[in-house]
């Protein structure tokens, strides 16, 4: 589940995973690469000044640089910046490989020789140590500076589970574990706390080392002291409250004798000269040396997964009120904004553009080139992304010059650090026509949309600028890299392709079409001819607003790609055009803010995808009518050649064929949970209605797996069977009239693609393509009807069977977003929901939506009631918004700054200060009443959904929502950073927040996500195997694509946090328990730091650990993990959701196996509940569940209760699978058992009352639950099965994976996802 648009789309653009065939060659001649990647490493032996040789193991492909970073990260010679590496007296270079160093080889000597200092290596040193002093200190990560941010994890596990997750044995003593969880935890709790979201961790109490480390007053040296070797002077005062100067000079660091007021660069005696600066302090201070030591112990010690930085930055929405310390480095990165320090290139601000595009240039032939090229390629767009972020929130502080700076406010443009920076609003009416300033904001992440989409098909020569959307304070910012030569020509003179002007001049050029050509199959673009102003036809193969321009540097660049998706016709009313009955049903079409609305490009392929399985069985059942009886085939071919007005009809009921309800098409990936369907691209995710199509298996055409969706017409992928299908005319017949009926654009083979330029204000389309105008309408149409007709109802289905389970609004977007659904339709959506008769068991999606809906209204209120505000009034009108939005208090009073601060100002007016300003006060004015009023008239107009609440307080109490959930929802969404603290949200005599518990606002960051396809294809195949049964293959195949995933993307990224997860749950099944702990134990420290330490899928990883944890032993801890995830999980939904049933199964058993009988009760039977509202009274869910109850009852030896629990359970099992089945034996065994328990209880008791004290009592066996039966219900309910299973079981799993493969052989198109070998998160195994 990771934050960036379910998977961008990226992996079929070169799809390597066409036919099953082909992916295991591809896969074949990948493994033979990965060897050669995999040189085995050697060990080379480093001798640092002052401590004893130590061994370093090293990979031949390492650079230099590399063990320089080692030797900067280590506790012994973390002290050390300026040095070189020599061997035999040679000095290494920084960027050699270490396979490039002749005479290095295993245990070779490499010695550490201090170098001379020069500025920028003594910045580097002082910048260095204060990262070491900051090392354990979380404020960056508050922050959300320098890619750090927060982890929990160490807390709940109390270091238990090690480097390997062994633990230190203290014999299996469960007395001392105390199970109760904080009151708030337990089921049915109504008060939902905000604190305990950052618990405190103990090793953040900052050890201080020094009181001040800063540059002094008397920087930069003097010419006569430069000529001594001076570079900087430091002032620094300990904590025994020492003050002294330092000078860092050439040769190190020592004392001088200059004071605050006087400067005396002199030699203190004695002065300590040292080559680093923690060897100076540690004379100077006894309290420093000890304490750094201790620091650095902790540091080191802490998993380096906690200090990594990751890709991009993560800001959170919460934070403790931090103490502002002095902070040298942070002064100086304020004011030079960076520029110079940290590029390698010392003295020059970046090149964006230059590196942006040399990166794309790089080769990429084999394994290790695309390797080098994929790392390049992501490392300079998390660098850009970073680089435009600091820009963008410069520019609306107010602290850049704008290039044009005599126009108004909203009008300038900004160049900063190389990166162009534009605001969105309409500027000379350019959007006029597609709706103003509504327009102008769209069109930004349109743009993106069409960025990211070309920049994965990624064409040779073929060119898009770096792009990131930034919103921050209500204004939204796009950064673009620089077209080199853009800014000394008028747009008029550069643009050789494309329009400037919206269609009404068009140029075109034969190169662009060529480039443009390659991308029109993968992004499904017609190549069409549009009318100039000189009434000329011109060829385009993209809308007539995307613009080609060839750069100085000869590169060929494309821009402006707000178009490349058609328009959605759902929301853009045409006079004369009538869309489909589907649609029109829905009240469809509806005006909308602006004119740029189009189809996802999920939706293009879903789309595309199904027409392609319609195509194939109306071929198919034609064939074989053909062949079954010649007379029949006749008619059925003049029936089939149907009119463009009836094919509506004519589709609808081919359409219909493979439903079984014909109201919601089936989704065949319903086994795929969310929790692993990162995984799977996005063409087969949202693929609706791929059941059994009925006899494809037997067309001749069928060869292109759904996956390639692009190529199933080139001919060499029929496999020849469509040239022999042609030579016969009656089965060309046959193809012409399935074509025609799909709308492809070709009459010998399927190929559907879209023009984006129908209904674009503005563009003509010469006469001789009036007919394929009218088929392209046709088709728009038709996607704007499979959307809300096929792919919202299979959402909703998707929900309805547990296959998709969004715990919050992000992953409910996402879950929306991977079957080509628009937020716009959110309230279709939830009409959809609540007109099913199944509602009840949709009610989490129906409250997620509904809370979504709010604070996405609330968003663009807030959005337009940030443009008025000064800065200085910033945070108090923040807290006043979110009085309105969330306080119980009913007249919310705005304060205003302080008087005597605001006056002075009113005399110098037009101060041409930040975009925006305005009367600044008339924020103030907002009340509760209306900015609810708001919302409900934002959510009629945007989303077409009629809210019913006047209040925060009817909207809680209507649609069962948490006020701290919405507080959650709108702070991440606006960026907004809030105290931590308990807020009472309630009250109705004072409002919740106040100015002062508004902390900080954040950029709202939005860019394109490079990607790692070769480590993706290895984990999809990985995937694959282990789904077939192959377990150790898989196993094999996914450490690979860890290794791949390394190799890109560095330590830190979501993908690789997916990959952990799913080696831990192998590591699990194949026994490995420490080694499951390990990765798992990765996986969540992974997800809290890239995705966020309340993100669902953190949630999520740590009820994984907590299982792996309880397996190995670790009793305590496997409770705290549960504890926590429950605890995020109330706060992030609240407890009426399906997933909590499992979490809430889990605790119990565990609870279960500590014997706390009555706590245990507790979880066991609100899941219980749980499951049964959404699963249905008669799910096999719901019998486990009432088998788990009945054996807690057991332990407590009250039968009877055990009785009536098993015998529901048994129940259910009877009706659902029968008596025959194991698991009704079990069940009805197990019922036996208890009645003999309960019969020999009532004996003992009769005995006791007749015969008083001297009854003769027989021993009743009371069972106490032994782990390994508590282990196995674990497992059960977390749907993992063991392989070690009985000869017979085997039998079967080997006969089952037999019939699987023949099933792919035989063209089944999609792959069923394993139903035997279950290794999806969600569904137990008896299901």
């Amino acid at each position: 589940m990771n934050g960036d648009a379910g998977h961008d789309q990226a992996e079929e653009a070169d799809s390597k995973q066409d036919g099953s065939a082909d992916a295991d060659l591809a896969e074949d001649a990948n493994e033979q690469e990965v060897i050669v990647i995999q040189d085995t490493g050697f060990t080379v032996k480093i001798q640092a000044p002052g401590t004893e040789p130590f061994d370093l193991q090293v990979s031949p492909q390492e650079m230099v640089q590399e063990i320089h970073q080692v030797l900067m990260d280590r506790e012994d010679t973390c002290h050390r910046t300026c040095f070189s590496l020599q061997l035999d007296g040679n000095v290494l270079d920084n960027f050699a490989e270490l396979k490039s160093i002749e005479g290095l080889q295993e245990s070779s000597l490499l010695k550490v020789v201090e170098e001379p200092y020069t500025v920028r290596e003594a910045r580097i040193h002082v910048r260095h140590i204060r990262d070491l002093l900051k090392s354990l200190d979380p404020s960056d990560a508050y922050n959300g500076v320098d890619c750090n941010s927060l982890s929990f994890l160490s807390v709940f596990t109390d270091g238990d589970l090690g480097d390997t997750g062994r633990r230190k044995k203290k014999g299996s003593e469960l007395e001392q574990i105390d199970c109760t969880p904080p009151e708030h935890i337990l089921p049915g709790s109504k008060e939902r706390p905000l604190v305990p979201l950052q618990p405190q961790n103990k090793d953040w109490k900052p050890m201080q080392c020094l009181k001040v480390l800063t540059m002094s007053g008397w920087n930069p040296p003097p010419g006569n002291r430069k000529m001594h070797g001076d570079l900087m002077y430091l002032y620094i005062v300990t904590v025994e409250d020492r003050h002294v100067s330092i000078t860092a000079s050439t040769r190190g660091f020592y004392l001088n004798q200059s004071t605050t007021y006087i400067f005396s660069p002199k030699p203190a005696n004695p002065s300590f000269l040292s080559h680093s600066l923690v060897e100076l302090l540690s004379q100077i201070s006894p309290t420093f040396k000890k304490n750094f030591t201790a620091l650095q112990k902790k540091r080191v010690q802490r998993h380096p997964f906690e200090r990594i930085a990751t890709p991009f930055q993560v800001y959170s929405w919460t934070a403790p009120q931090i103490d502002h310390a002095m902070d040298c480095v942070r002064a100086e990165d304020a004011y030079t904004s960076r520029l110079g320090y940290e590029e390698h290139i010392p003295g020059q601000t970046r090149d964006w553009n230059e590196e942006l595009q040399t990166t794309r240039e790089l080769s990429r032939k084999n394994l290790p080139e695309r390797l080098l090229r994929e790392r390049a390629i992501f490392k300079v767009h998390s660098d850009f992304a970073a680089a435009a972020t600091r820009g963008a929130m410069a520019v609306i502080d107010g602290n850049v010059m704008a290039i044009n700076p005599g126009e108004e406010t909203r009008m300038q443009m900004f160049i900063w650090n190389n990166i162009f920076f534009s605001l969105g609003f309409d500027v000379r009416d350019h959007y006029r026509e597609l709706g103003g300033d509504a327009a102008a904001h769209t069109a930004p992440t349109n743009d993106l949309n069409g960025v990211r989409a070309y920049s994965a098909v990624d064409v040779e020569g073929l060119y898009t600028l770096g792009t990131v959307v930034v919103d921050y304070r209500g204004y939204r910012v796009t950064a673009q890299s620089i077209i080199p030569g853009i800014l000394e020509r008028e747009q008029e003179q550069s643009v050789i392709y494309g329009s400037i002007d919206f269609g009404k001049t068009v140029v075109s050029h034969p190169k662009y079409l060529e480039f443009l050509e390659k991308t029109s199959r993968p992004l499904k673009v017609q190549r069409h001819a549009v009318l100039n102003e000189k009434d000329a036809s011109v060829e385009l193969c993209s809308s007539v607003e995307c613009k080609g321009i060839i750069g100085n540097d000869g590169r060929h660049y494309i821009l402006d790609l707000l178009r490349t998706f058609p328009p959605d016709l759902n929301f853009l009313p045409v006079e004369g055009e009538e869309l489909t009955a589907e649609s029109l049903k829905l009240g469809f079409p509806r005006l909308h803010r602006h004119r740029l609305a189009c189809l996802r490009q999920e939706l293009i392929e879903a789309f595309v995808e199904h027409r392609y399985l319609l195509f194939m069985k109306m071929a198919a059942l034609q064939l074989m009518q053909q062949k079954a009886n010649k007379t029949a085939a006749l008619h059925d071919t003049s029936t089939a050649d149907v009119e463009p007005e009836s094919k509506p009809q004519a589709l609808e009921a081919s359409e219909k064929v493979p439903d079984d309800k014909p109201t919601s098409p089936t989704s065949s990936e319903s086994t795929l949970t969310p929790d692993d369907s990162e995984a799977t691209t996005v063409s087969e995710n949202s693929a609706p209605d791929n059941q059994e199509a009925p006899a494809d298996q037997k067309a001749p055409v069928p060869t292109a797996n759904t996956n390639g969706t692009h190529e199933p017409s080139a001919p060499e992928r029929q496999n020849g069977g469509c040239d022999s299908l042609l030579e016969d005319p009656k089965s060309r017949e046959v193809v012409l009239n399935a074509c025609k009926a799909v709308g492809s654009i070709s009459n010998t083979s399927f190929d559907i693609r879209f023009n984006p330029d129908i209904f674009s204000p503005g563009v003509r389309f010469p006469d001789d393509s009036a007919e394929d105008i009218q088929k392209q309408k046709q088709l728009l149409k038709e996607a704007a009807a499979f959307l809300v007709s096929c792919q919202i109802p299979s959402f909703v289905k998707d929900c309805l069977d547990h296959s998709s389970l969004p715990m919050d609004g992000a992953t409910m977007i996402e879950a929306l977003h991977q079957r080509g659904i628009n937020v716009r339709y959110l309230g279709t959506v939830l009409q959809f929901v609540d007109n099913m008769p199944a509602k009840a068991q949709l009610e989490h999606i129906y409250r997620i939506g509904i809370s979504e809906l709010i604070t996405r209204c609330a968003k663009h209120i807030f959005k337009t009631y940030l443009q008025g505000v000064e800065l200085s009034a910033l945070s108090a009108a923040v807290s006043h918004f979110l009085n309105c939005l969330l306080s119980s208090f009913p007249d919310a009073v705005a304060h205003l700054p302080a008087d005597e601060l605001v006056s002075r100002r009113k005399s110098r007016k037009r101060r041409n200060r930040v975009p925006g300003g305005g009367d600044n006060t008339t924020w103030a004015s907002l009340t509760p009443s209306e900015l609810w009023k708001n919302i409900t008239s934002e959510a009629q107009s945007y989303y077409h959904f009629n809210l019913q609440c006047e209040s925060v307080d009817q909207a809680v109490e209507k649609y069962n929502l948490q006020k701290i959930t919405l507080l959650r929802e709108i702070s991440v969404k606006t960026g907004i950073q809030i105290l931590i603290k308990e807020y009472n949200f309630d009250s109705r005599h004072k409002p919740a927040f106040t100015e002062e518990d508004i902390l900080n606002i954040f950029p709202v960051v939005k860019h394109v996500n490079p990607k790692a396809s070769d480590a993706f294809h290895f984990f999809q195949s990985g995937q694959a195997k282990v789904q077939q049964g192959f377990l150790k293959e898989g196993c094999e195949l996914i450490n690979e694509a860890l290794n791949l995933f390394n190799n890109v993307y560095g330590a830190m990224h979501v993908e690789i946090c997916a990959c952990l997860r799913l080696l831990a749950r192998l590591n699990y099944i194949m026994g490995d328990h420490p080694e499951a702990l390990s990765n798992q134990q990765k996986a969540v420290l992974m997800s809290e730091r890239a995705l966020g330490i309340e993100h669902p899928n953190t949630i999520q990883e740590y009820m994984h650990l907590a299982l792996y944890c309880f397996a190995n032993g670790q009793l305590s801890t496997a409770l705290k993990l549960l504890y926590r995830a429950r605890y995020l999980m109330l706060v992030v939904c609240g407890e009426d959701h399906p997933e909590m049933a499992l979490l809430d199964s889990n605790i119990g058993l565990v609870l279960h196996g500590v014997m706390e009988y009555d706590l245990s009760l507790r979880f066991l039977e609100n899941a219980l509940a749980i499951n049964s509202k959404y699963h249905g009274t008669r799910s096999l869910k719901v019998a486990l569940s009432h088998h788990l109850v009945a054996r807690v009852y057991e332990s407590k030896a009250e039968f009877r209760s055990a009785l009536q629990h098993e015998k529901e359970g048994y129940t259910i099992y009877k009706n659902q699978v029968g008596e025959g089945h194991e698991k009704t034996k079990e069940s009805s065994e197990y019922l036996k058992y208890l009645t003999q328990q309960a019969v020999a209880l009532q004996r003992t008791m009769n005995e006791i009352y007749k015969n008083g004290s001297n009854a003769s009592i027989m021993p009743l066996k009371f069972t106490a639950p032994n782990m390994a039966s508590v282990l196995e219900q674990l497992n059960i309910i977390n749907g993992i099965i063991f392989i070690p299973l009985s000869q017979k079981d085997l039998e079967n799993l080997k006969a089952e994976v037999q019939r699987r493969q023949l099933m792919q052989d035989s063209g089944k198109i999609e792959e069923q996802q394993g139903s035997q070998l279950e290794l999806d998160d969600k569904l137990p195994v008896d299901d």
